[in-house]
């Protein structure tokens, strides 16, 4: 419950620095994707809390979105996914399947993610550019769709 109060306590110091409040509707929204298993898509907010209504639930998105709060994912689909920020919860990739739109969470091992950030790091040195993250989403079908 602690690390429940923590992430609610670093949501809100977000939103103030924004100059936001964190609303009941913005608390419900991030807690439903913070019980999540991975992105998830607006009906499937809606779905997870049936108290939130969907303009509400919407706007609500948009806020935590420029706050830095929540990323938005667009991979194709029908819909967005959602999923809180990593600086509040950790460093990640995506699954995202071609045919159904499902995102799916991937962490690599941290001698992966090493490799790749020596790599990133010298190909952006080429270019004279200076990288402060990576995002890798990985495509292809999943199981469900094979």
């Amino acid at each position: 419950m602690a690390a429940d109060s923590e992430l609610h306590r670093g949501i809100a110091a977000k939103l103030l620095a924004a100059e936001q409040q964190y609303t009941p509707n913005r608390r419900a929204v991030t807690s439903v994707l913070a019980a999540a298993d991975g992105p998830m898509t607006l009906p499937a907010i809606l779905g997870a809390d049936r108290s939130l209504a969907q303009s509400s639930a919407y706007r609500s998105l948009a806020v935590l979105v420029d706050a830095g709060v929540v990323r938005r994912l667009i991979h194709g689909g029908d819909h967005a996914h959602y999923e809180l920020a990593e600086h509040l919860t950790e460093h990640h990739h995506h699954l995202v399947c071609d045919t159904c739109g499902t995102v799916v969470d991937v962490t690599l091992s941290e001698r992966v993610e090493n490799t790749m950030d020596r790599s990133f790091a010298d190909a952006a040195d080429k270019h004279g550019f200076v990288p402060s993250r990576h995002a890798v989403d990985i495509y292809g079908v999943c199981a469900a769709c094979r």
